[in-house]
């Protein structure tokens, strides 16, 4: 199959998808319900939308096409709230978080479809590790080029959003001592990463023609990338985030990554390299492992700073752009993370408290339902 040609799309503008843990009330382990919950919400008022993913045990929903913060957020509460009332009706939980904290992966099951078997008997036992919870954020672009050159400057913010992001300390009953331990399942694949640095649309319908030409991949759904480009939206798709405790987090993570893209765009405070990712696994593991308390190297500079003190020179850096993207409370709320800590931490907390983990993970669907 040929590469499609790249869409055009309104720059800047955002989609955001969830992936979302369904719970059972009786033991808050996951519960494979969701063929009775896509029924139960077919009829649902709005334009975002609702599907299953590779397990029974989860789904994933999708805003509509949003341009700032105000309606985006609102359109996540009422998915939120429409959701929560049909998950009711049928006595299950809804939770956020990157991984579920106790589940064990031999006793999920895949959803029925074709992709989802085709996955299953390719991966083997990784397709039922891969039973994890992510946010992804797709960004309008005017072409594919520009796609491309946004896509690459975007590496060296990649850390920022896996550290602001974790919610996955947990996996398997036992503390991983990751703030995002989800994205080490993700890593396992073969085609996960990051994309080949090339800057021309044309130029990466060469490099894609290769790969299907090898039969290792099919189409674009075969590259897990952390960023990687959706040309039948005309968009460019973060996907290292995991998938926040609460819808506000959501909203504040994709203006944020709106407010950097402005940033980048308009100023174009540097050029990409090749040389960018000479760093990129060394800052995206410690981001992984350490959250905002994680290490990182400027690929330019060869500087080492904090995590979270990176990040506050950027929202100082894009304070302006946030304004103008009507945004400005999104950057503020992840401003005030940086104090409170992530998702991971907020977990822990919990934990340490002498929360046993059925509690915490029943304490974090109502934290979902906006009830805490």
């Amino acid at each position: 199959m040929p590469l499609q040609d790249f869409a055009t799309s309104e720059p800047l503008t955002l989609g955001v998808e969830l992936e979302l843990q369904l719970i059972s009330t009786h033991d808050q382990n996951l519960v494979p319900q969701a063929e009775d919950l896509l029924r139960e919400t077919a009829r649902h008022t709005g334009a975002w939308d609702i599907k299953p993913e590779i397990a029974r045990s989860m789904i994933e929903i999708g805003s509509s096409i949003q341009r700032e913060h105000g309606p985006l957020l609102a359109e996540l509460r009422d998915m939120r709230d429409q959701l929560v009332r049909a998950s009711r009706r049928l006595n299950i939980g809804i939770a956020g978080g990157g991984t579920h904290a106790y589940q064990h992966w031999s006793e999920q099951q895949i959803y029925p479809g074709e992709r989802f078997n085709y996955l299953s008997d390719l991966y083997g036992y990784l397709a039922k590790q891969f039973i994890v919870f992510g946010q992804h954020v797709h960004v309008g672009c005017p072409n594919g080029d520009d796609a491309l050159w946004l896509l690459h400057a975007l590496s060296r913010y990649v850390p920022h959003f896996i550290a602001l992001a974790g919610s996955s300390p947990f996996v398997q009953g036992q503390d991983t001592g990751f703030d995002s331990a989800r994205l080490n399942a993700v890593f396992a694949f073969p085609l996960s990463g990051r994309a080949p640095f090339v800057r021309s649309w044309s130029e990466f319908g060469t490099y894609f023609d290769k790969m299907t030409d090898t039969g290792v991949v099919k189409s674009m759904k075969d590259f897990y990338w952390d960023i990687r480009p959706k040309p039948e939206y005309g968009t460019i798709e973060l996907r290292v985030c995991d998938t926040p405790l609460t819808v506000e987090k959501a909203a504040a993570l994709a203006c944020y990554l709106q407010a950097i893209c402005r940033y980048l765009i308009q100023e174009r405070p540097f050029e990409p390299a090749e040389d960018d990712y000479l760093v990129y696994t060394y800052n995206r593991f410690q981001a992984c492992r350490f959250g905002l308390d994680g290490e990182v190297v400027n690929p330019q500079t060869k500087q080492r700073s904090r995590l979270r003190d990176d990040i506050v020179r950027t929202l100082a850096k894009v304070d302006a752009h946030a304004v103008d993207l009507k945004s400005w409370d999104a950057c503020q709320q992840i401003r005030d993370s940086l104090g409170e800590g992530n998702d991971a931490t907020w977990l822990r907390r919990l934990h340490r408290t002498g929360m046993p983990l059925s509690e915490v993970v029943e304490t974090a669907a109502r934290r979902w339902s906006g009830a805490v």
